[in-house]
């Protein structure tokens, strides 16, 4: 931008795209760096996210339409084609000839005339196969449709996608661009209709929903604010969290600088409901980075509990020291993770209550937001990361007082995370009993929400 002309949406996204491998790197902060390049901000985002989130679809659309498979694409034109093919798959809305025509300028200034045709070529190419940009999937062939809503697809003239009759896992996997070991995975655990329904909600563009934060305000005053701001909110069933209808970055949200409300998924937020932490109590919260939860865990008690927060991650523990000063908490206290082990956490008495374990994990359950998680799952990282709980769920059990509760909690939807991680500390713990446990999968129903799963262990009484 060094002319001081700002940049379309497209351009921006083509950017992000370029320089991010979502194996190694994170769109969302090369996104942030570029994103003062163009007044479309909010597209931009919707362009670089929602391309990454159906890159594996758009893959096989382009492979099947192009005549040229895409690993034979250059790189700097993939991801031309590819945000070309994003909208017109999953944004009927948007007229044909815009997005062809800047994908072509945008080629043209990347590469070239020459290499601007071939651009053109592609994409028309994939136009003249698309029968129709939105249809109701209920009269749609599933070999030749591409959903965008559970009711919605965009429909093909060719049977170019695997049979879902012969191979669900195979069909899931492709037109919703996740790994096939996990879809047969979730197929195996919960049956066909709930996969799809999951991936479905791992392919959503996700709501954002806050946590009012009742030190300051109420759900029903935050509401009154935002409405006053010409912002659409809702709250949700129980009144403890508000959706955000209208986009809007969330620091210029009315109420965030001072420190009114969290940015937080209704699933998240039930770990600490569940915990039920009272005033009084001694909470450890293990691995508290970015904070969220360790603030819920203040307000909640009214910031009449102690609550001793850390990370093994001390660069991201600074964030939750921002966090607990934006929302005023009182009843916190950041401590460096290795001072945990010192000697006055040894004494009976100096022990805690409650341990809160929000532990990390495979991300299976938030795909939706953790958008590059999908490229980086895999049996083998998920088998190192159960070590790694496990671990901390022992260490949790060694920092607890006499009846004291862990609440053990994750974002990931996998049993092998949750419910078998969880019995195979029991086994080895007899002294703990499990007081409650709740799995949420992804949803993009009623209430839209991400995925997670939450068990409350109890240490028996001396």
């Amino acid at each position: 931008m060094a002319d001081g002309k700002l940049k379309s949406a497209r351009a921006v996204a083509i950017e992000v795209l370029n320089r991010c491998d979502p194996k190694s790197n994170y769109a969302g902060a090369i996104l942030d760096r570029v994103l003062h390049e163009t007044s479309q901000r909010q597209r931009a985002t919707d362009l670089v996210f929602g391309t990454l989130r159906n890159r594996g679809a758009i893959d096989a659309a382009i492979s099947a339409f192009s005549g040229r498979p895409v690993e034979r694409i250059q790189g700097r034109l993939l991801n031309i084609i590819r945000v070309g093919v994003y909208e017109l798959i999953y944004s009927p809305a948007t007229e044909v000839y815009a997005i062809v025509n800047e994908a072509v300028e945008n080629t043209k200034a990347a590469a070239g005339n020459k290499q601007s045709g071939f651009v053109n070529a592609v994409l028309r190419q994939i136009i003249r196969h698309i029968s129709d940009r939105q249809v109701p999937l209920t009269q749609a062939g599933t070999r030749r449709t591409l959903p965008q809503t559970p009711s919605t697809g965009s429909l093909f003239d060719t049977d170019f996608l695997p049979s879902a009759e012969t191979g669900v896992a195979e069909h899931l996997s492709t037109v919703f661009s996740l790994p096939e070991w996990l879809v047969a995975d979730w197929l195996d655990e919960f049956g066909e209709e709930p996969t799809r329904r999951i991936c479905f909600a791992s392919n959503r563009k996700p709501s954002i929903y806050i946590r009012p934060n009742r030190l300051k305000t109420t759900t029903a005053a935050l509401v009154e604010k935002l409405q006053q701001a010409g912002i659409v909110s809702q709250m949700n069933a129980d009144d403890s969290m508000i959706r955000i209808a209208s986009p809007r970055e969330l620091m210029q949200l009315p109420g965030f600088a001072e420190g009114e409300f969290t940015v937080q998924d209704v699933t998240a937020s039930r770990a600490v409901k569940l915990l039920d932490p009272r005033p009084g109590w001694r909470v450890l919260d293990l691995c508290a980075a970015p904070g969220t939860k360790t603030t819920q865990l203040a307000e909640a008690t009214g910031d009449s509990a102690t609550i001793i927060a850390t990370d093994i991650n001390s660069r991201r523990l600074e964030m939750v020291k921002e966090n607990i000063a934006r929302l005023g908490t009182k009843s916190v206290d950041v401590v460096p993770y290795e001072e945990i082990f010192d000697s006055k956490f040894d004494i009976p008495n100096s022990r805690f209550d409650a341990v809160l374990l929000d532990v990390p994990c495979s991300n299976t359950g938030v795909l939706a937001k953790r958008v590059e998680a999908r490229y980086r799952v895999s049996s083998e990282s998920i088998r190192a990361l159960i070590k790694i709980q496990a671990e901390l769920l022992g260490t949790a059990a060694l920092l607890l007082k006499s009846g004291g509760k862990i609440c053990y909690s994750t974002c990931s939807i996998q049993k092998a995370e949750n419910t078998e991680l969880v019995r195979g500390f029991l086994k080895e713990n007899p002294a703990f009993s499990l007081e409650s446990e709740k799995l949420t999968l992804p949803s993009v129903e009623t209430l839209e929400c991400d995925g997670g799963y939450t068990a409350i262990l109890v240490q028996a009484q001396n």
